[in-house]
């Protein structure tokens, strides 16, 4: 059979459970004070991901990083840089990690490598789609 599910994976249940508590919860205001239905999802192929992983990987051992993390961070386009005149959201992945032996090293604490560049431009449904 096949490999190990990661120790991180949800059912696809509780992803319909979390999606459904965003769009019930949040979108309708975010939705309301913006005036038009914001996206809610973000896509990336799996290669252009390993891709960016591996640039981070890469850039983190030359800083003596051994475990860089990825912080997701939501975002909003300006309105004048959005294609729409609409200022839509959107989600970047930022590069954490210190140095072996430093300050906050690993894990959800670690701080954000400005030293490696975040990554964008995934693409959104408009609308978005529904999980």
């Amino acid at each position: 059979m096949g490999k190990k599910v990661p120790k991180n994976c949800i059912t696809v249940e509780e992803a319909k459970e979390l999606q459904k508590a965003w769009c019930d919860t949040r979108t309708p205001e975010i939705d309301k004070c913006l005036g038009f239905e914001d996206t809610r999802e973000f896509w990336w192929s799996v290669e252009e991901l390993e891709e960016y992983l591996k640039y981070v990987k890469k850039q983190s051992r030359k800083q003596g990083i051994d475990n860089p993390g990825i912080r997701m961070y939501f975002g909003a386009y300006p309105k004048e840089k959005c294609k729409m005149d609409r200022g839509y959201a959107t989600l970047f992945l930022a590069p954490t990690g210190a140095p072996a032996g430093g300050l906050g090293k690993g894990g959800d604490s670690a701080a954000n490598n400005y030293e490696v560049a975040p990554y964008n431009s995934g693409g959104a449904g408009h609308p978005p789609f529904k999980y």
